[in-house]
């Protein structure tokens, strides 16, 4: 039984970081080709680009509570499974979101500020899992 919690563990660790990483290389990725045009866009970019490195590290603090926890086998599971499922789908979609939003900046500057509440709106649901698997 205490495999399963283990398991649970990893795979909120795997699923948040995996997430995370493919967000980061699609922002990373427009962002270099804006700046390659323009590089004092630099800026108005870099906060699209962090975006979905949150649920990395809410998936982080999730293993972290879980292994502290006084959980062991389906309970431990159960605790990692929200922020695990909801990490790597809110950061990938984040990240094709904000890469979305970077391309428009590349087009109109001005819309840098306004365009961080796309990808803000799919961090919502990361935070929600979060503080659901803290709760668990």
């Amino acid at each position: 039984m205490q495999a399963i919690g283990i398991f649970g563990l990893a795979l909120c660790m795997i699923l948040c970081g995996a997430g995370s990483a493919l967000g980061l290389y699609m922002t990373g990725t427009a962002a270099a080709g804006v700046l390659s045009e323009d590089p004092k866009k630099f800026s108005k970019v870099m906060i699209l680009v962090v975006l979905p490195a949150t649920q990395g590290i809410y998936g982080f603090v999730i293993a972290i509570l879980g292994i502290s926890a006084n959980l062991t086998g389906w309970a431990l599971f159960a605790k990692m499974f929200p922020m695990a499922v909801v990490g790597f789908i809110s950061a990938l979609f984040q990240g094709k979101t904000a890469a979305n939003c970077i391309y428009a900046v590349s087009k109109q500057e001005t819309l840098g500020g306004k365009l961080i509440l796309f990808p803000a709106m799919i961090e919502t649901y990361a935070i929600l899992s979060f503080v659901i698997s803290i709760m668990i």
